[in-house]
């Protein structure tokens, strides 16, 4: 018995490579008499339009650059920053829930850029699907509304940062402003807006805390936290003034 599974164990490796090489034959001779595949990457007919295959290829691409387009490009840092300032003023640091605070800043930044997405639409997207223009200029009209409403957000300060870091010339006007000089300028703008924002939106409860901290040394109450007793003021204080009314009409105002 055990020369047995010793001559099995010497001939079962020739076995299976000869098996597979015997598969490859076999698929090889499949290929060969099927239908040939081919995949063209260029232009169309007419030389002016990408090929089916090179379309799927950059519609992946802007799909996989939405989330990074969607943060960099619109209103979206400063409503995400103002919103969390806003639960860490008042104390609750997980309330509202981050699965409530995103969706809220996404429609918000909707909201705020529905303007700029209709002239997309109506400059780039459009005249593209009415084959009016290639892949390029629909790209190039698609950025010009954007690049108006973010110039119209940033710092001329911010903005002359990147110009000279790049060590280019000024350019003439602002249809001659590099995105790549243009988007980050666009980026500290908006966080030193939201961050201003944030410190104004702290200042009515940090006097809430100040207040509820005094009172409570002048009545020996030291060793009890201030933050536990100063959070339903605030919650009081938040909802009386009506404050996500007033937070989200003055985030919108703030595009204006």
């Amino acid at each position: 018995m055990s020369r047995r599974l010793r001559r099995l164990g010497r001939w079962l490796p020739a076995a299976i490579i000869a098996a597979g090489v015997l598969v490859g034959f076999a698929v090889a001779r499949a290929n060969a008499a099927g239908p040939e595949l081919s995949l063209s990457i260029g232009a169309g007919e007419d030389g002016s339009r990408l090929t089916g295959g090179l379309q799927i290829v950059l519609l992946l691409t802007v799909l996989s650059l939405a989330p990074t387009l969607l943060i960099g490009l619109t209103a979206f840092i400063r409503i995400v920053i103002v919103l969390a300032f806003m639960r860490q003023a008042l104390g609750t640091a997980t309330m509202p829930p981050g699965q409530v605070m995103i969706p809220l800043a996404l429609f918000m930044t909707v909201f705020v850029m529905l303007p700029v997405f209709h002239e997309i639409n109506d400059v780039a997207v459009k005249p593209y699907l009415e084959e009016e223009l290639t892949e390029t200029e629909a790209l190039g009209r698609a950025f010009g509304p954007l690049r108006n409403f973010m110039l119209r957000q940033t710092r001329d300060k911010d903005l002359a940062l990147f110009i000279d870091a790049a060590g280019g010339a000024r350019p003439a006007d602002s249809d001659a402003v590099p995105a790549q000089m243009l988007i980050p300028a666009f980026m500290i703008s908006e966080l030193k807006t939201a961050f201003q924002m944030g410190f104004l939106l702290f200042l009515p409860f940090l006097i809430v805390d100040m207040v509820v901290a005094s009172v409570l040394v002048s009545m020996g109450m030291m060793m009890l936290p201030p933050v536990l007793i100063s959070l339903p003021f605030k919650l009081v204080l938040f909802v009386l003034a009506d404050g996500w009314n007033v937070l989200m009409g003055s985030l919108v105002e703030s595009f204006k």
